[in-house]
């Protein structure tokens, strides 16, 4: 057997997860059928831009001049389960971003804008499969942008009771390993009548392992936002929550939070030197 057929198979098979950890480094979720990314895209019955698509923007710094410093892009932006695997979180991707979702036009015009990574699942239904955990994220372009940036914001989307939240709750939890940014955002949220939890408890929902993607940034720190699915479903439209209309029938609600989320970016790259 060769190892994409022995990693299809422990994915497949949660049972032999110490296995996989043992051969491989990292045990796969029980709930996951792809021990990595890579695995997924070396999966044959898969087809790139049909199952499953990859969207990125990496912005040019041109750094020529000896007499003037160009400004640098210190945050990346991320959506790894993007599409129809956790909804809305590919939206938000592009507008914390700094793109409306619908046309990728600027917005604010004046800016900032920042790097974006995400990964959807296109499918019409059955996205859920196509689910990689964050600790498992090993896409060459994802890692590489993150590795360049100062600051990597993470979104994700659960379930009220994934969140240990009560029914219905409509709330982002807050975690990753950099204490400034999540300060912030808890703070912006806040500011902005959204309701904010410190994320605790199981790592893939606080974003604590070093191994996570949010965490891979140039200070081995960032931050994660899990977005319950009530929260999600009111930035959009009645009847519009899907992956073919949320873009363009987005609602105050979705500006709100984005406007948030990027009021906390500027104040933690405010406080952080130029290198």
């Amino acid at each position: 057997m060769n190892r994409r057929s022995l990693i299809a198979a422990l994915a497949a098979a949660p049972a032999l997860a110490a296995l996989d950890a043992a051969l491989f480094g990292s045990p796969a979720l029980a709930a996951d059928l792809y021990a990595s990314n890579a695995a997924l895209y070396f999966d044959p019955a898969l087809v790139e831009g049909v199952d499953y698509g990859r969207r990125s923007r990496r912005h040019l710094v041109d750094d020529q001049n000896p007499a003037a410093r160009a400004g640098l892009v210190r945050t990346t932006v991320i959506a790894p389960h993007g599409g129809g695997i956790e909804g809305g979180t590919s939206e938000l991707c592009l507008a914390v971003a700094g793109y409306h979702p619908a046309d990728l036009a600027p917005v604010p015009a004046a800016g900032p804008v920042h790097d974006f990574w995400m990964f959807e699942g296109l499918r019409p239904s059955n996205n859920s499969a196509l689910h990689v955990t964050s600790t498992h994220c090993d896409d060459t372009v994802a890692r590489a942008m993150c590795a360049g940036s100062l600051n990597v914001l993470s979104l994700h989307g659960c379930t009220a009771a994934q969140a240990g939240l009560e029914a219905g709750a409509r709330a982002v939890l807050v975690g990753g390993l950099d204490p400034a940014f999540r300060q912030y955002l808890m703070e912006e949220f806040a500011t902005a009548g959204i309701r904010a939890v410190t994320a605790s408890g199981e790592e893939e929902i606080a974003g604590i392992s070093p191994d996570n993607i949010c965490n891979r940034s140039l200070l081995g720190k960032g931050a994660q936002l899990e977005m319950t699915t009530e929260l999600r479903a009111a930035m959009f439209a009645d009847g519009k929550n899907t992956r073919a209309d949320r873009a363009a029938n987005t609602l105050p609600l979705f500006w709100s939070f984005v406007g948030a989320a990027r009021t906390a970016i500027q104040r933690l790259e405010a406080t952080q030197p130029v290198l």
